[in-house]
């Protein structure tokens, strides 16, 4: 009597606590992405542009090393103003070609905002996707294995934010 009492308690806890349970996912967002032939597109775009890129950046730096070991060869018949002269050229031509590398590469390069322009659109309609989905299927919380992004969908009474800062200004 004792153990078919105990069983029936432990089937009730357990039967309820799965009632409670917060439905969870997990999806491989990197591997959706490149799933998708505009993705594939639009990197192989990207990846065109910086290589052209590099190679312009590549041939500014051998036209300022000519200008250097031109430099070399001819500062000893040169006067010292001559000198001054080429050696400002230099380090112009060299802060020029640091510059275009920044514009192009740096992090609010045009790279940067290329790939902003071609990703983002791609990147947002997978994870509208993902929201519907959850939304459909039920799941609470849908989280990414594969990048940092960590929780891609929540539902909404799981986020406790406001109840926090309530908290604290109390």
């Amino acid at each position: 009597m004792v153990k078919n009492f105990l069983f029936l308690a432990m089937f009730t806890l357990i039967g309820t606590t799965s009632i409670n349970a917060q439905r969870v996912a997990l999806v491989d967002v990197t591997k959706i992405l490149e799933a998708l032939p505009e993705y594939a597109a639009a990197q192989k775009q990207l990846d065109q542009l910086a290589a052209k890129w590099r190679q312009e950046i590549d041939q500014e730096h051998d036209r300022i090393k000519g200008m250097y070991s031109k430099y070399q060869a001819e500062q000893v018949l040169m006067s010292d103003e001559m000198r001054t002269k080429k050696e400002d050229e230099i380090m112009a031509a060299e802060k020029a070609a640091r510059k275009m590398q920044k514009d192009k590469f740096g992090p609010e390069g045009a790279l940067f905002v290329k790939r902003a322009e071609l990703i983002q659109p791609i990147q947002d309609k997978v994870y509208n996707a993902i929201q519907d989905y959850a939304n459909q299927r039920g799941f609470d919380i849908i989280l990414d294995m594969a990048g940092s992004a960590g929780v891609i969908f929540a539902a909404e009474k799981y986020d406790k934010t406001d109840d926090i800062i309530a908290k604290l200004k109390n």
